[in-house]
């Protein structure tokens, strides 16, 4: 039985984690790294990793990518609205989401793409949520800039799963099989300065939970990131050069039955500059049952939350965050 539950952390600060023993052949240093991650994810849900793997070039031309994206014309983003797709692919406006319904919307513009093959460009169509992507025409370079990123961020995210297992006290390949074809989704975000009064029924994005096993976040030097911790306080996740920020998202604190925390968090540019951010959110294959893992649950703390796929689960939450905006 797994021994730590989830606490009412009162966290202050984010913990950085060095991720450069993530392979090491010693199992034993494996799992004194997995008891760091065991750590961050019970009591703050956030994390940072150093020595991530992803050359920083790789990243400023994934940047750029994303500034050539979002200086286009509106007209020329908007033939990729994301209303058009039946995936959850292309442009989203500003206040075209709504990630906390008390809110009026958030104050970003964003791209969203999923998987397809480096080498042929095939997609997958697991349950309709992947599927083909679209892209934006007389960018030359973006697609195989910012898909060049996105399977980096996917060989991250794999060398990642063992050692959430290792951190659950269960075979450190659990994973494997319900990985095969992860969903994942990745987005370019672009944050407009906010000026005026602070209306905080409008903020960069509204207080929320992600809503996979895990985001792997870039973020730029622009402070924005806040995170809720159970004092009600808003920790900033303060952008940390050479690190990528980790945090828990809905399926696998279901999978661990809430032993791991999905920590709301939120976006609030109000630095006077334009900020932007690349999150990837990495979930299990869209068939895998959401069930609690045995070492998280017992008599004392039965399974809180009904079975479902990991498929239904996500497309029931992007239906809500895009729903109010229908066109």
């Amino acid at each position: 039985m797994f021994g730590n539950y989830r606490t009412n952390s009162t966290f202050e600060e984010i913990p950085i984690i060095d991720l450069k023993d993530a392979t090491n052949p010693d199992l034993e240093v494996r799992k004194a790294l997995a008891a760091l991650i065991r750590d961050a994810c019970i009591n703050v849900g956030f994390f940072y990793v150093s020595n991530h793997g992803i050359p920083e070039p790789k990243i400023e031309q994934t940047l750029d990518a994303a500034k050539r994206f979002f200086a286009l014309p509106l007209a020329a983003k908007e033939e990729l609205d994301i209303h058009k797709s039946p995936n959850f692919k292309g442009y989203t406006g500003l206040l075209d989401e709504n990630t906390n319904p008390e809110n009026r919307g958030d104050f970003h513009e964003g791209f969203d793409l999923g998987w397809e093959d480096p080498i042929t460009s095939a997609v997958r169509d697991e349950g309709g949520l992947d599927g083909k992507n679209v892209w934006p025409e007389g960018l030359p370079g973006f697609r195989v800039q910012v898909m060049d990123y996105y399977h980096s961020v996917i060989a991250l995210g794999r060398r990642l799963f063992p050692l959430f297992a290792l951190a659950l006290n269960i075979d450190e390949h659990f994973f494997d099989d319900k990985t095969t074809k992860p969903a994942a989704i990745m987005r370019l975000l672009y944050y407009p300065p906010q000026t005026g009064p602070v209306d905080d029924r409008i903020q960069g994005i509204g207080a929320h939970t992600d809503y996979e096993c895990f985001t792997i976040l870039w973020q730029d030097k622009v402070q924005a990131l806040q995170v809720l911790n159970a004092n009600g306080k808003w920790v900033n996740a303060v952008p940390i050069p050479g690190t990528l920020v980790i945090n828990i998202g809905d399926q696998l604190a279901r999978w661990t039955n809430d032993v791991f925390r999905s920590t709301v968090h939120r976006a609030v540019n109000r630095s006077g500059v334009e900020r932007y951010s690349i999150p990837l959110f990495f979930g299990s294959n869209y068939d895998v049952r959401l069930e609690a893992i045995p070492s998280c649950c017992s008599e004392e703390f039965p399974p809180k939350y009904p079975v479902v796929t990991a498929g239904e689960y996500v497309k029931s939450r992007l239906e809500e965050t895009y729903g109010h905006s229908k066109k």
